[in-house]
């Protein structure tokens, strides 16, 4: 068995090479392929389903219950921000940067690490599924939410995201609306007291202004958040109707259809319509062995308000991981050598807790 010294030594140089290889959402087939070499290097039998890499652990026990590893391979595009290659792994002063290595590549390669460790680990507690996943970023068709009718059924998970190796025991789900308000289109020069603009305002006001009743201990409330809006194509016409795009962060407490529920009956547009319902909000249980092996290592506990791919699992789920989520999606975005280094054994020693008999 290799000694996690070298095993975090190869998960940097990995990662290096994750940073070097363009992956974004749909387009991950050559990082897919670096997961593969990691894995045949370490003498692991593993499965690819579209750039989806995963693998058991050697002695999978069918009457056991299964704790899935997973984190994702796939990059936002760099924004104009960069002042750095996004595409060259640079290390200065303890800091990797390039795109790709907060989020979530430190965590990736820490979660590979991790599962290499265990591999022929016998008499574990738990089966473990490593899942190498694609589209996270996207919330596309190919990415996790693809592979559950394919892996082996998964009991709870540990999903890596950034989030300082703290314990993020919630996470807010995800609607988002498209909706319309209605007017009277008419020419600039004349009166009109159905004018679409002027009537978006009140509605505006409504989403601005709404509480939801039930507030979530570890998430607080649900948060709507109007994020576009559209109207007119030119200035002497009063346009037909505005379109609003609207943003909302379902805490704990309420179902996604709940939330939907709601706003279509009472939300005082002409029109609301959901894109979809499928990012459910996740959570895990406080007195969860994991989350209660995370805190003996002197972790603390929060609900996170980004999302994940938590959110397509019906399992209980805590997200964990290497790096600062507030790098994500900026420019030069880095993560510190140390944060892997200190990833991946807080990792081990988290599920030795938890899978050593």
């Amino acid at each position: 068995m290799k000694t996690i010294e070298k095993l975090t030594l190869e998960a940097i140089e990995l990662l290096k090479k994750l940073i070097e290889t363009p992956s974004f959402s749909s387009e991950e087939e050559v990082t897919a392929a670096h997961i593969e070499q990691w894995l045949k290097a370490n003498h692991i039998p593993f499965k690819r389903n579209c750039n989806n890499v995963w693998a058991i652990n050697k002695h999978f026990d069918q009457n056991k219950p299964t704790l899935l590893l997973n984190s994702h391979h796939d990059t936002v595009k760099p924004n104009n921000g960069y002042t750095k290659d996004p595409f060259k792994a640079i290390v200065e002063n303890n800091k990797l940067f390039g795109l790709g290595s907060n989020d979530a590549g430190g965590c990736l390669v820490s979660l590979l690490a991790t599962f290499t460790y265990f591999y022929t680990h016998t008499n574990l507690n738990y089966n473990l599924v490593m899942v190498a996943s694609a589209e996270e970023e996207s919330s596309g068709k190919d990415g996790l939410n693809s592979m559950l009718s394919i892996i082996p059924k998964i009991d709870v998970a540990i999903v890596g995201e950034p989030t300082l190796m703290q314990l993020a025991v919630a996470e807010k789900g995800l609607l988002v609306f498209d909706a319309v308000v209605k007017g009277t289109p008419s020419h600039a020069a004349h009166p009109n007291t159905n004018n679409a603009i002027y009537n978006s305002i009140k509605v505006l006001e409504w989403f601005q202004e709404k509480h939801f009743d039930k507030n979530s201990d570890t998430l607080g409330e649900v948060k709507m958040t109007v994020t576009q809006i559209n109207a007119g194509k030119q200035h002497n016409a009063v346009p037909a109707e505005v379109s609003l795009v609207i943003d909302v962060r379902v805490n704990d407490r309420y179902t996604n259809q709940e939330i939907v529920d709601y706003l279509v009956q009472n939300a005082p547009c002409d029109r609301i319509v959901p894109r979809g319902i499928a990012l459910n909000s996740s959570s895990i249980p406080i007195n969860h062995d994991l989350v209660k092996a995370g805190i003996n290592l002197g972790r603390t506990t929060y609900g996170s308000p980004t999302l994940s791919d938590q959110a397509v699992l019906s399992c209980p789920s805590l997200k964990l991981g290497p790096g600062d989520s507030t790098r994500s999606h900026s420019a030069d975005e880095f993560i510190y050598l140390t944060e892997i280094e200190e990833g991946i054994q807080i990792y081990i020693e988290l599920l030795k807790q938890v899978l050593i008999v």
